[in-house]
């Protein structure tokens, strides 16, 4: 018995005395050019903050940031009226008229208690649909999306003049969703009116795996729901992974110090960026 005491002992000293890991790599290369990948949490609450000092010293360090899109050409109302008009119905087609009955039902139910119009809803296709019905949830418990990762260093970097570079833009982000047969985009919005009623919980869930750095239990929280949907995976995940890959690659080649913050879905699983870097021979240390 006191050998298990000792061990057990032991065992929580060496817990306790482990380095805090965060939800932040560096990459290196051969030749000692470096970066850093940051999982983001899009959207957050104020209590969030601050952040833990190894990622503001990451930052302090780099010398431009990588984001998936430029969060400028969400504040441009120009911008924004082209991209989403491709989320809208045509023709005099109404939603009701795109998806079955019982999904329009709780569609109708889940509008009516968020007091959103319906007439509104009725132009969207179901795709966007699923994404307007997920923000009240999230809003009502404080999540924010002016309080997410990508936004807070999207602002810091602003007004710190540093270099910013985008993976994507929000037309090609919105295109994901839109190509979408309309089968999937039915199906995507069936799981979201099935998730709304855990998503806080899931949320929370999700921001202290985050906080812990804990790769396995976010990797269960954003990548299960995508087992039931290659295609789904395929179109959000894996293919946006590859496109960005040779971006971090270009990153450590011109030595240009890049603080990459992509979405933390996009650094767990064997196609996460971390994986697929170290497949490629660059050397990747979670922090």
């Amino acid at each position: 018995m006191r050998i298990v005491v000792a061990v057990l002992a032991l065992c929580a000293s060496l817990a306790a005395q482990a380095p805090q890991k965060h939800f932040l790599w560096k990459v290196e290369d051969s030749k000692g050019a470096s970066a850093y990948l940051l999982g983001s949490l899009h959207v957050l609450t104020a209590d969030a903050y601050p952040l833990p000092a190894a990622i503001d010293r990451a930052f302090a360090e780099s010398k431009t940031l990588v984001e998936e899109v430029d969060l400028d050409e969400m504040n441009d109302p120009m911008q924004m009226m082209a991209a989403l008009s491709k989320a809208m119905l045509t023709g005099g087609q109404t939603l009701d008229q795109l998806i079955a009955a019982e999904t329009f039902a709780e569609v109708k139910k889940r509008a009516e208690a968020y007091g959103m119009p319906m007439a509104a809803l009725q132009r969207m296709k179901p795709w966007l649909v699923a994404v307007t019905l997920m923000a009240p949830t999230l809003q009502s418990a404080g999540f924010k999306p002016e309080l997410g990762i990508d936004r807070h260093f999207f602002d810091r970097a602003k007004e710190k003049g540093l270099k910013r570079e985008a993976l994507e833009t929000l037309a090609y982000q919105l295109d994901r969703f839109d190509q979408m047969s309309p089968k999937l985009q039915e199906e995507l919005l069936k799981a979201t009116i099935a998730d709304l009623d855990t998503q806080v919980t899931g949320v929370k869930e999700m921001v202290r795996a985050w906080s812990l750095g804990d790769i396995g239990t976010v990797e269960k929280l954003t990548l299960t729901a995508f087992l039931e949907s290659p295609e789904l995976y395929q179109r959000l995940l894996l293919d946006r992974n590859r496109n960005w890959l040779p971006h971090v690659e270009r990153c450590l080649t011109e030595n240009a110090g890049c603080f990459v913050v992509v979405g933390a879905a996009h650094l767990v699983g064997i196609d996460g960026l971390p994986t697929l870097l170290s497949r490629k021979g660059y050397k990747v240390t979670q922090q």
